[in-house]
C-alpha cells in the first residue's frame, strides 16, 4: 500500500499532466494539461488501465527490490 505510481507527460520538457494511482486520476498543470486531465479522466476504461499498471507492474518489481 505504500507504492505509488506516477505516469508524467512532459511536452518540450514541461511537466504538462501527471497521473497519480493514489489520487487514481490525471492531474493538469498547464492550461493544455487540464484539458488532457479533463479528457483522459472521463475515459473510464483507460482509468482502469492507469490503475492496473501499480499493480502489474509496481508490485512484481518491489519483491525484487
Amino acid at each position: 500500500n505504500d507504492i505509488e505510481y506516477i505516469y508524467s507527460t512532459y511536452y518540450n520538457m514541461e511537466e504538462y499532466a501527471r497521473f497519480s494511482s493514489s489520487l487514481g486520476k490525471y492531474v493538469g498543470y498547464t492550461e493544455y494539461g487540464l484539458k488532457q486531465a479533463d479528457y483522459w479522466n472521463k475515459d473510464p476504461s483507460y482509468l482502469a488501465q492507469m490503475k492496473a499498471t501499480k499493480e502489474t507492474y509496481c508490485k512484481n518489481h518491489v519483491d525484487n527490490a
